[in-house]
């Protein structure tokens, strides 16, 4: 290695240190602010009561919010990894023609490409006008899965793809169906991965405040007691919290439960991958 390979190589080592010490300083520093100015408004009552006080949200708690976004999160993810694993499975192993393949990827990329607030636009006036489903758990988790939908199907079917080819052809070469193959042995095989993928989206659909603002989040509502029901989510109520003014101490004890829930979703999906890969 010549000098000047020497020093590109030592520009590029100082380079990508400092741009992951500027994420993770970035990312200490928000976690820290929000915890630092949330932290006294989180004890037991705060989680598990409802908001009260006038304005509605001054006083009590967030549970309907906390266990709204968990159901919003569910159902996105059945919705959309339903969907997602079909069309991972008919790209990769029954698509024969190369055409029909680009048209899929192109779909999922535009799809991937919408404003989450376009979303929200679209579920309220499919789901909730024209299919009569209303401001409802059910809208507004499904509006969610379509968000996440592209999210997972481009990360199962590199996943589909990835998979031993070995495998595949030894179980062709004795005589096993494309069916039989594919679910007794590949999505088994990767369920840990497949899984990991699908609760990562769960989290991103958590987070998300657009989709839900028309078709199903309101000011306030008890805990869902069944899908056309309307739920207060974490990320509405953080919204309404900070844009109307009414509190910004509980705005920031919201903040700071929202973050451990996606920190804790995220902790899962890293531990299923890690443990995926030590399984196969």
């Amino acid at each position: 290695m010549d000098m000047d390979d020497r020093i590109r190589d030592y520009i590029f080592k100082i380079w990508i240190a400092f741009s992951a010490i500027t994420v993770i300083s970035v990312i200490v520093y928000i976690f820290g602010y929000i915890f630092v100015h949330g932290i006294s408004s989180v004890d037991m009552e705060f989680i598990f009561s409802q908001p009260k006080g006038m304005p509605i949200g001054t006083e009590g708690g967030i549970f309907p919010a906390i266990v709204g976004s968990i159901y919003l999160m569910l159902i996105a993810c059945l919705f959309a990894s339903t969907l997602a694993i079909a069309t991972a499975v008919y790209t990769v192993f029954y698509c024969d023609n190369k055409r029909i393949e680009g048209i899929i990827h192109l779909i999922v990329k535009c799809m991937a490409g919408i404003p989450s607030i376009v979303l929200g636009l679209f579920g309220y006036t499919l789901l909730v006008l024209n299919l009569r489903l209303g401001r409802s758990l059910l809208s507004a988790g499904i509006t969610l899965g379509i968000m996440i939908y592209p999210y997972i199907e481009v990360r199962i079917e590199k996943i589909l793809r990835e998979a031993d080819k070995d495998i595949i052809d030894s179980s062709y070469a004795l005589g096993v169906s494309k069916f039989h193959t594919l679910f007794k042995l590949i999505l088994p095989l990767y369920k840990r991965d497949i899984i990991s993928v699908i609760t990562l989206a769960g989290g991103f659909a958590m987070g998300a405040t657009a989709p839900i603002i028309l078709t199903g989040a309101v000011l306030f509502a008890p805990v869902p007691k069944s899908l056309s029901s309307p739920i207060m989510a974490l990320p509405f109520h953080l919204y309404i919290l900070t844009g109307e003014g009414i509190s910004l101490e509980k705005a920031y004890g919201t903040a700071l439960v929202l973050i451990l829930i996606l920190l804790i979703i995220n902790i899962l999906s890293i531990v299923l991958t890690i443990t995926g890969k030590e399984h196969n």
